[in-house]
């Protein structure tokens, strides 16, 4: 499928409308929590500017490095090298996704075009969708991250690693059982339709020139949505009482569900995520801590707009839905058997 230029600015003007609504919807509701009208302090300002701009400045280098190993597949590895490698076997190619999240540690937000490159030299969408699930938490970058924000409870590493290497099995199962069609919105090469250049025919120094327009194209296809979500993601933080949010976290069940909402709208890394759950030890709970850990890399407001600009809609609620249930079961199972 190809987008003209008029459906991408349409598309480009619907986010621009959402997040100035977002935006407008929370200055009012502000204004009525707190019977202030007025604009918000300057120091909110401030805040929202500093996340937005941490928040960009963090993922980017990640885009970058996770589309410059897309674009480098796309020109120089065969397809056929693709094919070969990938087992046959369900349960080597989970193997074989996981080792591919160790050998490439990148968060999401760098995995998701890599993946999209990936299915499209012959992965199955299987491994894709386990690549994209471990990737961002199983690797050796995260898991340094997590030891050192957690190092006075290591178990919570194991269980973070465990967690998501069970959770990731257990969909990754289910989309080779269930799911037949390509979810793909469309075919790479019709971002770069009529460059008037066959990838396979450029020698030398002219590979590297076609794998750097690939990459900066895909860069940009990308970005618009990660500006779009730490945008809304800054106003959130900035915006919202975190008192408020934390009076959410009591009782069993809630604080689990409050943590996969909180993971999902702060959209942080996952090499920094670790840091911001060690500093709730004292107020949640463990197995609600190791949800924050393991939902949040996989399924987060900015990553899914990243999916939605890759994958179909239906595809992307499966995937939303099977993720979160899989992740709280997981959660409450963790948390009675091993943290208790």
């Amino acid at each position: 499928m190809h987008f003209s230029g008029a459906s991408r600015g349409m598309r480009k003007r619907h986010l621009i409308y959402i997040a100035a609504g977002s935006f407008l919807a929370i200055l009012a509701w502000q204004a009525v929590r707190t019977g202030n009208a007025v604009l918000p302090d300057p120091s909110v300002i401030r805040l929202f500017k500093t996340m937005f701009i941490g928040i960009v400045l963090e993922a980017v280098p990640f885009i970058m490095l996770g589309v410059l190993l897309s674009s480098f597949m796309q020109v120089y590895i065969p397809e056929t090298w693709i094919r070969k490698a990938i087992p046959r076997n369900p349960l080597l190619g989970f193997v074989f996704a996981c080792l591919l999240g160790i050998l490439f540690p990148i968060c999401e937000c760098g995995m998701i075009p890599v993946v999209r490159r990936l299915i499209n030299k012959g992965m199955p969408l299987y491994i894709g969708v386990v690549v994209i699930l471990t990737g961002p938490i199983v690797n050796p970058v995260v898991y340094a991250a997590t030891y050192t924000a957690f190092r006075m409870n290591p178990e919570m590493v194991y269980a973070r690693m465990g967690l998501a290497l069970g959770v990731s099995a257990f969909i990754g199962l289910f989309v080779y059982a269930f799911i037949n069609k390509n979810p793909l919105k469309h075919r790479l090469d019709s971002l770069y339709a009529g460059n008037g250049q066959d990838c396979a025919h450029v020698q030398g120094g002219g590979k590297f020139v076609t794998m750097m327009g690939h990459a900066g194209g895909e860069f940009f296809d990308m970005g618009k949505y990660l500006i779009f979500g730490s945008l809304l993601t800054a106003v959130i933080q900035a915006f919202v009482p975190r008192g408020d949010l934390s009076a959410l976290g009591e009782g069993e069940v809630l604080p689990h569900l409050f943590m996969m909402g909180f993971a999902y709208m702060l959209s942080l890394c996952s090499t920094s995520d670790a840091f911001v759950a060690s500093s709730f030890l004292q107020t949640f709970s463990k197995g609600s801590l190791l949800t924050f850990l393991v939902f949040g890399p996989m399924l987060d407001f900015k990553s899914t707009l990243m999916l939605l600009s890759v994958f179909k809609t239906k595809f992307v609620l499966l995937l939303a839905v099977l993720i979160t249930v899989t992740v709280f079961a997981g959660s409450v199972v963790v948390e009675h058997l091993y943290f208790k």
